[in-house]
């Protein structure tokens, strides 16, 4: 017997004798956030975890990520096929629209992409995506080192209860809270290993 069956035995061995009924989990905690401006809180949130926020209003976009993206240096943007075009129509950045979709090497040449987003978390400064309207495909925001997203208020709910409520869970999801970091194990922050380095969000009222 090797160690998973030996395992798996005592597992049986533990249950032997217990009915088979389900079992009521209780479900007392908060899935709503009372009383909080959820978007302030958003706010909060995303740049403690060392985003760069900017709360911006939607006819503003357009001038805000062509100078986001000047700022950072982005010659060369991937953006999805959906994208709404007026986001762009102030940047001089090189746009590359991922349709047909670019290869691997092409999103590797690309400075940075925008996108939109599904549903923001107020309580957790997290931006969901899950492939939907001006989203893309998850390689998309994976492989370019500057992720510019734009949330709009209307998108960001108070708690992960909320945003769950939200989504198509047989959707493939892309859960986001701050640019791409790791730690080492004398733990030094790494950013830029498991995806951009740079996350600037652009929250629209």
């Amino acid at each position: 017997m090797n160690a998973r069956d030996e395992i798996l035995a005592r597992v049986r061995a533990a249950l032997a004798g217990v009915p088979d009924t389900e079992v009521e989990v209780p479900r007392g905690y908060s899935t709503s956030a009372e009383g909080v401006d959820v978007v302030e809180l958003f706010a909060e949130r995303a740049d403690d975890y060392r985003a760069t926020v900017r709360i911006v209003e939607r006819s503003a976009v357009a001038g805000v990520v062509a100078a986001e993206l000047r700022e950072a240096g982005v010659d060369i943007l991937a953006v999805p096929p959906d994208l709404p075009p007026e986001w762009l129509s102030e940047t001089t950045a090189r746009i590359l629209p991922d349709a047909p979709a670019l290869s691997v090497e092409d999103l590797d040449g690309c400075g940075g992409v925008l996108t939109g987003c599904a549903v923001a978390i107020a309580e957790t400064g997290t931006i969901v995506l899950d492939a939907g309207p001006a989203q893309g495909r998850r390689a998309l925001t994976l492989v370019p080192d500057v992720h510019v997203c734009v949330v709009p208020a209307t998108a960001i709910v108070g708690t992960v209860p909320e945003a769950i409520a939200r989504l198509d869970g047989t959707r493939p999801l892309t859960w986001i809270s701050g640019p791409s970091a790791t730690s080492d194990i004398e733990l030094n922050r790494v950013e830029g290993v498991h995806g951009p380095r740079t996350l600037i969000v652009l929250i629209t009222r």
